[in-house]
């Protein structure tokens, strides 16, 4: 296979890599992909499947403490962090081995190791047993993935100082934790170890939590961590100078409204983003164009380099594994010489798995009204839907924001339980561009969560029928 000119040579076997080799080869190319480390990536196994393994670990934890509510007496209920790792593992290999058949059958050659571009046309892949291999493609596709952001002053230690990364490495939880970021990253561990027990506290720079999500998702998400016992300090300066280690973990100050408070925990997760990993990539020497650390990209997912492409968390935006995914598609459909439409990334659902879910699509209402847009906005509480109240979780809404001259659904917005599965009838609505009174007219089974989500596209135009406007 030496000699082998490959149609398309994949660097980085994780989501949107290995969906982008397989969508190849289902298109009659031949595709070879480079991964260093194991197929699926970030995603599969030091992000999404893992920490969704954890938190749903703590969701059992805090049904079965709830049992009384339902009538159910199961006594003191206690957890196993060691079976709860063995689990997360269990279901992240079993993946794994799945994509592993996937590629197989689909006939793409994967190599593992680290791959170099040493020209839009040729990887030189240094190989995981040892020696080198040079690889020829017409087209290369970037797909290499992102790492963890640190602060200045704040190195990764692995000990007390954490990633991500390090989070899931944990062998028990620890005692207390401060939390740099309340993004999706930062609130969903904010979540899970104040369920195993953890005494919290999340920083955050900006002044909310969840602070991509509209206004409202982020107040309700206040409300019901703080109810839970999380400590939150938004609007809040990190004074790295100021760490300190101690016999317990760490000392750190935030500075608020002019004035520092000590922080202390036995260890400091950092979760304020990631960056584009782009080891092995030359940009000037390929001839593509960086944009804050991300390669820049053409709605086709061309870099400047008509050979070279480049998706998922390479080109920043949305980093996401859906995205990277879609993304893969473009890229590959356009190598093969379809027509591709570009992605509409107001289309792209946005979950995050706290504990209450939250789950967005498109723009909030302070985002609509800033472009301009005549406004006009649904909501419907879980508290006046008949199976959130089965369930226990009469907490948060769905709420769709829309054009009011054109009937476009601009965003859809919903904190709650199962608000991530929810998302999905948005993200096809927006999809078909169906507008609110589509989707409030289209018949939703009883009793479901899903009536919140007709009830809110009906209280559009005010014909929802569970709530009263005066």
């Amino acid at each position: 296979m030496a000699d082998t000119i490959y149609d398309v040579a994949v660097l980085g076997g994780g989501t949107g890599g290995y969906v982008a080799a397989i969508r190849g080869a289902q298109l009659g190319l031949n595709v070879v992909l480079v991964e260093q480390d194991k197929v699926g990536g970030t995603c599969l196994h030091r992000g999404c499947i893992p920490t969704k393994a954890l938190l749903e670990s703590a969701e059992v934890l805090h049904l079965a403490r709830s049992g009384a509510d339902f009538g159910i007496e199961v006594g003191e209920t206690t957890f196993d962090y060691a079976r709860i790792l063995a689990r997360k593992q269990q279901i992240v290999d079993q993946l794994h081995k799945g994509v592993e058949g996937l590629l197989k059958n689909n006939k793409v050659t994967v190599h593992a190791g680290r791959g170099t571009l040493l020209s839009p046309t040729k990887v030189l892949v240094a190989l995981a047993t040892g020696g080198t291999l040079e690889l020829q493609a017409r087209h290369a596709i970037i797909a290499t993935g992102s790492v963890p952001k640190s602060l200045p002053g704040l190195d990764f230690d692995g000990e007390t100082i954490l990633s991500s990364d390090h989070v899931l490495e944990l062998a028990a939880p620890p005692s207390s934790m401060v939390i740099v970021g309340a993004g999706a990253v930062g609130v969903e561990f904010a979540s899970l170890f104040n369920d195993l027990g953890v005494e919290v506290t999340l920083v955050e720079a900006l002044p909310r939590l969840a602070p991509g999500e509209d206004q409202e998702v982020s107040a309700e998400l206040a409300r019901r961590f703080k109810a839970r016992g999380i400590q939150s300090f938004t609007g809040a300066r990190l004074l790295p100078e100021t760490f300190r280690r101690t016999e317990g973990g760490m000392s750190i100050d935030v500075e608020m409204d002019g004035k520092p408070r000590t922080l202390v925990a036995e260890k400091l997760l950092i979760a304020v983003g990631r960056g584009a990993r782009l080891d092995g990539i030359d940009p000037e020497k390929l001839g593509i164009q960086l944009e804050r650390g991300y390669i820049r990209v053409d709605s086709q997912m061309r870099t400047g380099n008509p050979e070279v492409y480049a998706i998922g968390d390479a080109i920043g935006g949305m980093l996401l594994a859906h995205v990277a995914a879609a993304e893969g598609h473009v890229a590959v459909e356009t190598i093969a010489g379809q027509h591709v439409r570009p992605l509409d990334y107001n289309r792209v659902p946005r979950c995050t798995y706290c504990r209450p879910q939250i789950a967005s699509m498109g723009l909030s209402e302070q985002q609509a009204t800033d472009q301009g847009y005549a406004v006009k906005t649904g909501k419907f509480p879980f508290a006046a839907n008949g199976r959130a109240l089965i369930a226990g979780e009469s907490g948060g809404f769905c709420k769709i924001v829309s054009d009011g001259k054109s009937g476009e659904i601009l965003g859809v917005h919903i904190i709650g339980h199962q608000a991530t599965e929810l998302i999905a009838e948005a993200a096809l609505g927006r999809f078909l561009e169906a507008t609110p009174l589509d989707i409030g007219l289209s018949i939703h089974a009883h009793p479901t969560l899903a009536e919140a989500l007709g009830e809110a596209a009906l209280d559009v135009e005010r014909q929802a029928i569970h709530i009263f406007h005066r």
